[in-house]
């Protein structure tokens, strides 16, 4: 009996010691695989993050109503000024497209009179902090 609890005692731990040495940790190398939308959506977000920036600077509102209608309006802003950036900004209840990012009151005041010619109730802004 006791040339059995002897073996035992020593099968154990030798049994423990074989499986130490077989574990192996991860290998410490992590592949990520992403769609390309998800890097196209996150520059979006980034350049909506910086044009709703509450700043100084003046912008134009060229439009004040319904979703559908302001995404309209945005398209079709787009599609005329290429060179002016826009973004629609959620004021209860209503929606608003805000174009440029203009310094000076002056620069804003003259594309305010070259968007005035294509949309009829343009305001000049400027957004507090």
């Amino acid at each position: 009996m006791r040339i059995l609890a002897t073996r035992k005692a020593f099968f154990i731990p030798v049994t423990l010691l074989i499986c130490t040495f077989n574990a192996t940790a991860q290998d410490g190398k992590i592949t990520v695989n992403q769609d390309y939308k998800f890097e196209q959506l996150l520059n979006e977000k980034r350049k909506t993050n910086v044009s709703n920036a509450v700043n100084d600077r003046y912008k134009i509102q060229i439009f004040s109503g319904e979703s559908d209608k302001a995404k309209n309006t945005l398209n079709q802003f787009r599609q005329e000024f290429s060179d002016l950036d826009g973004t629609i900004i959620f004021f209860t209840p209503n929606y608003k497209v805000w174009v440029g990012n203009f310094k000076t009151r002056i620069e804003a005041e003259r594309n305010l009179i070259e968007i005035r010619k294509s949309y009829s109730n343009v305001h000049l802004i400027r957004p507090s902090k």
